[in-house]
Protein backbone atom coordinates (compact mmCIF):
# COMPACT_ATOMS: atom_id res chain seq x y z
CA UNK A 1 0.00 0.00 0.00
CA UNK A 2 1.49 3.42 -1.03
CA UNK A 3 1.51 5.97 2.11
CA UNK A 4 1.17 9.41 1.03
CA UNK A 5 3.50 11.88 3.06
CA UNK A 6 3.90 16.01 2.19
CA UNK A 7 6.82 16.98 3.19
CA UNK A 8 6.18 19.44 5.83
CA UNK A 9 10.01 21.08 5.82
CA UNK A 10 9.70 22.05 1.84
CA UNK A 11 6.26 23.81 2.57
CA UNK A 12 8.22 25.63 5.30
CA UNK A 13 10.88 26.56 2.78
CA UNK A 14 8.74 28.03 0.21
CA UNK A 15 5.35 27.95 -0.85
CA UNK A 16 6.12 25.55 -4.16
CA UNK A 17 4.47 22.54 -3.84
CA UNK A 18 6.37 19.07 -2.93
CA UNK A 19 4.42 15.83 -2.76
CA UNK A 20 6.79 12.81 -0.99
CA UNK A 21 5.34 9.40 -2.27
CA UNK A 22 6.82 6.32 -0.08
CA UNK A 23 6.50 2.38 -0.56
CA UNK A 24 6.08 3.45 -4.72
CA UNK A 25 6.96 0.67 -6.72
CA UNK A 26 8.60 0.69 -9.92
CA UNK A 27 5.23 -0.91 -11.71
CA UNK A 28 3.22 2.06 -9.55
CA UNK A 29 5.74 4.93 -10.91
CA UNK A 30 5.75 3.27 -14.29
CA UNK A 31 1.83 3.30 -14.74
CA UNK A 32 1.36 6.34 -13.16
CA UNK A 33 3.68 7.63 -15.41
CA UNK A 34 1.82 6.41 -18.28
CA UNK A 35 -1.31 7.59 -17.32
CA UNK A 36 -0.78 11.10 -17.05
CA UNK A 37 1.73 11.40 -19.97
CA UNK A 38 3.77 14.44 -20.92
CA UNK A 39 1.47 17.47 -20.70
CA UNK A 40 1.81 18.31 -17.53
CA UNK A 41 3.22 20.68 -15.16
CA UNK A 42 4.80 18.75 -12.54
CA UNK A 43 8.20 17.04 -12.52
CA UNK A 44 9.16 13.73 -10.75
CA UNK A 45 11.91 12.44 -9.07
CA UNK A 46 11.98 8.41 -7.87
CA UNK A 47 14.59 6.15 -6.43
CA UNK A 48 14.06 3.12 -4.82
CA UNK A 49 10.32 3.12 -3.72
CA UNK A 50 10.44 7.47 -2.70
CA UNK A 51 8.59 9.66 -5.44
CA UNK A 52 8.94 12.69 -5.30
CA UNK A 53 6.44 15.45 -7.29
CA UNK A 54 7.32 19.22 -7.20
CA UNK A 55 5.29 21.57 -8.86
CA UNK A 56 7.66 24.62 -10.44
CA UNK A 57 6.88 28.18 -9.49
CA UNK A 58 7.66 31.14 -11.63
CA UNK A 59 10.39 32.02 -9.13
CA UNK A 60 12.12 28.05 -10.10
CA UNK A 61 11.10 28.79 -13.95
CA UNK A 62 12.96 31.76 -14.55
CA UNK A 63 16.55 31.45 -13.94
CA UNK A 64 16.16 27.91 -15.42
CA UNK A 65 14.91 29.36 -19.17
CA UNK A 66 17.76 31.90 -19.10
CA UNK A 67 20.75 29.34 -18.03
CA UNK A 68 18.78 27.64 -21.12
CA UNK A 69 18.68 30.19 -23.89
CA UNK A 70 22.56 31.23 -22.76
CA UNK A 71 23.37 28.00 -24.03
CA UNK A 72 21.62 27.87 -26.69
CA UNK A 73 23.82 31.46 -27.25
CA UNK A 74 27.18 29.39 -26.47
CA UNK A 75 26.31 27.09 -28.93
CA UNK A 76 25.51 29.68 -31.80
CA UNK A 77 28.46 31.74 -31.00
CA UNK A 78 30.84 28.27 -31.63
CA UNK A 79 28.56 27.20 -34.49
CA UNK A 80 28.25 23.86 -32.69
CA UNK A 81 24.94 21.69 -32.25
CA UNK A 82 23.10 21.25 -28.94
CA UNK A 83 19.93 19.54 -28.22
CA UNK A 84 18.23 20.93 -25.49
CA UNK A 85 15.96 18.46 -24.36
CA UNK A 86 13.98 19.68 -21.22
CA UNK A 87 12.88 18.04 -18.83
CA UNK A 88 13.57 14.77 -20.93
CA UNK A 89 12.48 11.70 -18.44
CA UNK A 90 15.72 9.62 -17.37
CA UNK A 91 15.10 6.46 -15.99
CA UNK A 92 17.11 3.46 -15.26
CA UNK A 93 14.57 0.35 -14.33
CA UNK A 94 17.68 -2.00 -12.99
CA UNK A 95 18.53 0.72 -11.10
CA UNK A 96 15.29 1.90 -10.09
CA UNK A 97 15.37 5.15 -10.03
CA UNK A 98 14.09 8.04 -12.25
CA UNK A 99 14.63 12.05 -12.65
CA UNK A 100 12.83 15.25 -14.58
CA UNK A 101 15.93 17.68 -14.28
CA UNK A 102 14.63 21.40 -15.27
CA UNK A 103 16.57 21.02 -18.18
CA UNK A 104 19.55 19.40 -19.97
CA UNK A 105 21.16 19.48 -23.06
CA UNK A 106 23.16 16.83 -25.46
CA UNK A 107 26.53 19.02 -26.39
CA UNK A 108 29.16 16.26 -27.05
CA UNK A 109 27.09 13.47 -27.91
CA UNK A 110 24.25 15.70 -29.71
CA UNK A 111 25.32 13.72 -32.96
CA UNK A 112 24.88 10.25 -30.93
CA UNK A 113 21.15 10.94 -30.42
CA UNK A 114 19.72 13.45 -32.79
CA UNK A 115 16.63 12.45 -34.23
CA UNK A 116 16.13 9.59 -31.99
CA UNK A 117 12.34 9.77 -31.26
CA UNK A 118 13.06 8.06 -27.96
CA UNK A 119 16.17 8.12 -25.23
CA UNK A 120 16.57 5.07 -23.36
CA UNK A 121 19.46 4.99 -21.06
CA UNK A 122 21.42 3.16 -20.69
CA UNK A 123 21.24 2.30 -24.15
CA UNK A 124 21.82 6.01 -25.23
CA UNK A 125 24.06 8.07 -23.32
CA UNK A 126 22.79 10.44 -20.97
CA UNK A 127 22.58 14.16 -21.40
CA UNK A 128 26.32 16.02 -21.18
CA UNK A 129 24.65 18.61 -19.28
CA UNK A 130 21.44 18.71 -16.64
CA UNK A 131 20.64 22.09 -14.92
CA UNK A 132 18.55 22.13 -11.44
CA UNK A 133 17.33 25.17 -10.81
CA UNK A 134 16.84 25.03 -7.09
CA UNK A 135 14.46 27.08 -5.40
CA UNK A 136 13.03 24.59 -3.08
CA UNK A 137 15.00 22.10 -1.28
CA UNK A 138 14.13 18.14 -2.36
CA UNK A 139 13.52 15.89 -0.36
CA UNK A 140 15.66 13.38 -2.45
CA UNK A 141 19.56 13.53 -3.23
CA UNK A 142 19.50 14.57 -6.86
CA UNK A 143 23.51 14.14 -7.02
CA UNK A 144 23.33 10.56 -6.23
CA UNK A 145 20.05 10.23 -8.45
CA UNK A 146 22.38 12.09 -11.12
CA UNK A 147 25.34 10.31 -10.45
CA UNK A 148 23.88 7.00 -10.99
CA UNK A 149 22.76 7.75 -14.37
CA UNK A 150 26.18 8.67 -15.67
CA UNK A 151 25.14 12.31 -16.07
CA UNK A 152 29.01 13.92 -16.95
CA UNK A 153 27.98 17.58 -15.86
CA UNK A 154 25.92 19.49 -13.58
CA UNK A 155 24.92 22.56 -13.27
CA UNK A 156 22.73 24.03 -9.98
CA UNK A 157 21.39 27.72 -9.73
CA UNK A 158 20.26 28.60 -6.00
CA UNK A 159 20.32 31.75 -4.08
CA UNK A 160 21.93 33.64 -6.66
CA UNK A 161 24.74 31.56 -7.58
CA UNK A 162 25.62 28.77 -10.13
CA UNK A 163 27.58 25.86 -9.09
CA UNK A 164 29.24 23.46 -11.72
CA UNK A 165 29.88 20.10 -10.45
CA UNK A 166 31.77 17.43 -12.05
CA UNK A 167 31.14 13.73 -12.20
CA UNK A 168 34.79 12.08 -11.05
CA UNK A 169 35.06 8.92 -10.28
CA UNK A 170 31.09 8.24 -9.73
CA UNK A 171 30.61 11.32 -7.61
CA UNK A 172 30.22 14.68 -8.33
CA UNK A 173 33.05 17.74 -7.44
CA UNK A 174 32.90 21.31 -7.54
CA UNK A 175 34.81 22.77 -10.10
CA UNK A 176 35.46 26.11 -11.31
CA UNK A 177 35.00 25.90 -14.85
CA UNK A 178 32.17 23.68 -16.83
CA UNK A 179 33.47 21.02 -18.80
CA UNK A 180 31.18 21.51 -21.52
CA UNK A 181 32.18 25.07 -22.21
CA UNK A 182 35.64 25.51 -20.22
CA UNK A 183 35.72 29.30 -21.23
CA UNK A 184 32.32 30.34 -19.80
CA UNK A 185 32.57 32.81 -16.79
CA UNK A 186 30.53 30.88 -14.37
CA UNK A 187 30.67 33.46 -12.20
CA UNK A 188 29.19 35.98 -14.30
CA UNK A 189 25.83 33.75 -15.08
CA UNK A 190 23.93 35.01 -12.17
CA UNK A 191 24.50 38.47 -12.99
CA UNK A 192 22.99 38.67 -16.01
CA UNK A 193 20.38 36.82 -14.69
CA UNK A 194 19.55 39.16 -12.06
CA UNK A 195 19.82 42.21 -14.79
CA UNK A 196 16.66 40.59 -16.98
CA UNK A 197 14.31 41.17 -13.95
CA UNK A 198 15.55 44.94 -15.16
CA UNK A 199 16.10 45.14 -18.75
CA UNK A 200 14.25 42.42 -19.70
CA UNK A 201 15.27 38.43 -20.58
CA UNK A 202 15.70 39.02 -24.63
CA UNK A 203 17.82 42.05 -24.06
CA UNK A 204 20.14 40.26 -21.03
CA UNK A 205 20.97 36.90 -23.71
CA UNK A 206 21.98 39.55 -25.81
CA UNK A 207 24.39 41.03 -23.28
CA UNK A 208 25.23 37.67 -22.24
CA UNK A 209 26.20 36.60 -26.17
CA UNK A 210 28.11 39.86 -26.53
CA UNK A 211 30.44 38.85 -24.08
CA UNK A 212 31.02 35.17 -24.76
CA UNK A 213 32.17 36.83 -28.62
CA UNK A 214 34.49 38.95 -26.53
CA UNK A 215 36.14 35.94 -25.13
CA UNK A 216 36.11 33.81 -27.98
CA UNK A 217 38.07 36.77 -29.76
CA UNK A 218 40.91 36.79 -27.38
Amino acid sequence: MVTTILTPAAQQVSSEPIITLRGVTWQTYKSLMADVGDNRAWRIAYTEGVLEIRMPLLQHEVPKGMIESFVEAIADELEIEVLKAGALTLEREDLTRGVEPDTCFYIANESIVRGLKEIKLPENPPPDLVVESDYTSSSLNKFTLYASLGVPELWRYRKNTLEVYQLIEGEYQQVNNSVAFPFLPIAEIPGFIEQSNTIGQRAAVRLFRKRIAEILAQ
